[in-house]
Parts: structure tokens; C-alpha cells; sequence
């Protein structure tokens, strides 16, 4: 039995929880510990108002935060015990985390939370080389212990994601309030510990088969002249398309995500295109033929190795997301 206490236990992973990616680097979650219980909370003073007025992308980043406060208490020795959206007074108690057992610290959960510190976003192309089908097949697996499908696209539904992708960032550029939205989360060195910095965000146009977000500035990240040829996408799904089923495929994110870092692969989320009904009802009815509903969009490829990572985009402090009650 762990000599620590709950209460350090569970800060300790909601403490960790603080590097979950999120939609902009909104980080729309806060944490309270109390009563030997750690509580996930939605933060809406985060969300995006005018992109994400569903909550959409709130829940999956905040389902990617609670997978990583479970990756902590694994990588402290514990198993967990969750209850997901158990009060329906309250919309924002999205999850409940309490200890179940102590098993004691394995390799694989001490991989898992190193990956977890080792995870950034890279928006740069990536290399020459292909993802092998099975690394690709692994990553699926992980999807798929979260109770989410990952769907591989073949090259005829890249091209269709290429078409949605454009549509979808067109329709966002077209309306002011999401480009107003867009310029608050966007840009500069961001140091209130939020949004994505200049340093992440590419300084030239990059040439890709998908487009990815048109973020209407330019950052300082060195793009190199690499290509997306050789990228793989995928697809996040399941049956369901209701909040509950948001906050479980930020899980399954989570899940693929560390999954890729452990094999030397980079991944980058695609949201625009899951932003805009239209294109989103596209990957449903014709890439996915209406077998589920999508989540998210993934790219996921091999890093080029002349070129360091790209850096760590930056957090809020954890005294602003973990209140101890106790």
C-alpha cells in the first residue's frame, strides 16, 4: 500500500493532467480534490464560443486530460475507478476519479507517463517515409481500449479530407467572430500559460496534400521543405455523438497520442474540419459510410530527423486548474 495520500495522489495526477493537448491550448478543465476524490469539471470561461458552441472539442480535451491524470495514477502504482457524467443536475462534473487498487509501478506505465511529458504538437511536414501498417495497427489497438474506433483512410479519402479540410477553414475565415476568436488564441509568446505561441506555428505556407488550419498570421517555427506525402490519416469514431461520447474519444486522443510518441511518430490533430457541420456530416456519410460518427481527425507520420522538435507550446500554472479541498 502507498504510504502517500489520496488526496497527494490525485493532485499529483490532476497536477500531470496539465499537459493534455486541447483545442487552441485552451486547457478548458479544472480539478478539485476532495473527500478522496479527484473531480473534472468543464471550465467554459476556455471554451470557444463561436468555433466550438456545442463543447464539441471541450469535451474531447478535457477527455484527453483525464486520460492523463489516469496515465499519472497508473505511473504512481494505482488503478483507478472512474464514473463519467454521473450527475445530470450538473453538465460540467464530467468525471469522478477515485483509487481502486494499489498494483505497484510497471514499465508500461512508466512508458505511457514519459510519453506524456515527452508529447508536443508538430505542425511541420513530416519525413519521406511512410508509417508502417504495424505501428498503424498498434495505434488502432490503443483507440480501441478507450471504446473508440480509429479508421485509417485510404488515398481516395485523403483527397475528400482534402476538399472538407479547405471548406471547413474557408467557412471559419469567412466569419468574423471565429476570426476574432481565432486572434485572441493565436499569437505572441502567450505568456499567461494559454493559446498556441508563435514559436508553434509554422513561418511560411507549408506544402501539404491535406491543408491544415489557416491561422491568418505567420509564427517563427522553421517549416523546412518537407511534404505530407507520406502521412498517414485517421479517423476518430464511434457510435454515439453525445457529450459523453466526446469526453471518451479525448480519451482514445490521448490514448493514440502516447501510443505514437512511445514509436517515434508524430501526431497532428485536424479539428477544423469536425468544427463545421457541413464538413463534418462529410466524414460521416462518405468517408466513414455512416458506420459512426467522427471525432476527430488525425495526421500521423514519421518526424523528420534533420530537424529538432518543434518546442512545448506553454500551460497554466497548476495552482489555476487543481483546487485542494481537503
Amino acid at each position: 500500500m502507498s504510504e502517500r495520500s489520496a488526496s497527494a495522489v490525485l493532485a499529483e495526477a490532476a497536477a500531470a493532467a496539465g499537459y493534455a493537448p486541447s483545442v487552441h491550448n485552451t486547457q478548458p478543465w479544472y480539478w478539485r480534490v476532495a473527500g478522496g476524490a479527484l473531480y473534472l469539471f468543464a471550465d467554459r470561461r476556455r471554451q470557444l464560443q463561436n468555433t466550438d458552441p456545442d463543447g464539441r472539442l471541450l469535451m474531447i480535451s478535457c477527455g484527453a486530460a483525464l486520460h492523463h491524470a489516469r496515465v499519472s495514477l497508473a505511473a504512481q502504482g494505482w488503478t483507478a475507478s472512474v464514473r463519467r457524467m454521473s450527475d445530470p443536475a450538473d453538465g460540467d462534473l464530467l468525471a469522478t476519479v477515485t483509487l481502486a487498487d494499489h498494483v505497484g509501478v510497471t514499465a508500461s506505465a512508466m512508458r505511457d507517463f514519459q510519453a506524456l511529458r515527452l508529447r508536443h504538437t508538430d505542425r511541420r511536414p513530416v519525413s519521406a517515409y511512410g508509417v508502417p501498417p504495424i505501428a498503424l495497427e498498434e495505434i488502432q489497438r490503443a483507440a480501441g481500449g478507450e471504446g473508440v474506433d480509429l479508421h485509417v483512410l485510404k488515398p481516395d479519402q485523403v483527397s475528400e479530407l482534402a476538399s472538407a479540410s479547405a471548406r471547413a477553414d474557408h467557412i471559419e475565415l469567412m466569419d468574423p467572430e471565429q476570426r476574432q476568436e481565432l486572434a485572441y488564441w493565436v499569437g505572441g509568446e502567450r505568456a499567461e500559460g494559454t493559446g498556441v505561441p508563435d514559436s508553434a506555428i509554422p513561418h511560411a505556407p507549408l506544402q501539404t496534400v491535406v491543408p491544415g488550419r489557416d491561422f491568418v498570421r505567420a509564427g517563427t517555427l522553421e517549416a523546412g521543405p518537407g511534404h505530407d506525402k507520406e502521412a498517414s490519416y485517421a479517423v476518430l469514431f464511434g457510435s454515439g455523438d453525445s457529450p459523453a461520447d466526446w469526453l471518451r474519444a479525448g480519451e482514445a486522443m490521448s490514448a493514440t497520442w502516447l501510443t505514437a510518441q512511445q514509436l517515434g511518430l508524430s501526431v497532428l490533430p485536424f479539428s477544423a474540419v469536425i468544427e463545421v457541420p457541413a464538413t463534418r456530416e462529410t466524414l460521416h456519410r462518405t468517408i466513414l459510410e455512416g458506420i459512426g460518427y467522427p471525432y476527430l481527425v488525425l495526421r500521423i507520420g514519421l518526424p523528420d530527423p534533420d530537424h529538432a522538435g518543434a518546442p512545448h507550446t506553454p500551460r497554466l500554472p497548476a495552482e489555476q486548474t487543481v483546487e485542494i479541498a481537503d
